[in-house]
């Protein structure tokens, strides 16, 4: 007879919290958000991973590999331009894990003020816990550098 014990709580959820500030209007930086969480996608070592993200309420969000491979990250959830971005789906993880991110753009004076909120539920592989923090850093710097220039 195997017996098994259930992880806790804390051991099956994740939750990162972000708040980006950028120098740009709000309609910049949402159109650079797009841009580098799509085409302009990259990985932290700079190895350009372009992604697809069909920005529309049930459009998808995934790694085209061509030849129809690929690996499906989302489904955009909710998107109301320029304020919110909303994504649900198994995002870079191959097993039952529900993840959700949700970005909330507000201008404040002369810059975009961005919350960023990803919690997820299920079985985290370590390697994923570990990563995702530099991961999303690492995007959401690329999109500001983006966003300011444009």
């Amino acid at each position: 007879m195997n017996v098994s014990t259930l992880p806790g709580i804390e051991d099956l959820t994740l939750n990162i919290h972000q708040e980006i500030r950028v120098r740009a209007s709000l309609e910049a930086t949402f159109a650079a958000l797009l841009e580098q969480l799509g085409p302009a996608n990259e990985k932290t070592d700079g190895t350009p991973m372009p992604m697809k993200l069909e920005p529309w309420p049930g459009g998808r969000w995934f790694r085209d590999l061509g030849g129809n491979n690929g690996h499906f990250w989302a489904t955009v959830q909710s998107i109301k331009r320029p304020a919110l971005l909303e994504l649900s789906g198994p995002l870079f993880m191959s097993q039952p894990v529900a993840n959700h991110v949700i970005y909330r753009l507000s201008q404040e004076g002369n810059e975009t003020v961005i919350k960023f909120c990803h919690t997820a539920f299920g079985p985290i592989q370590p390697e994923h816990r570990e990563g995702v923090n530099k991961g999303w850093s690492h995007i959401h710097a690329k999109m500001r550098e983006r966003a300011e220039r444009a």
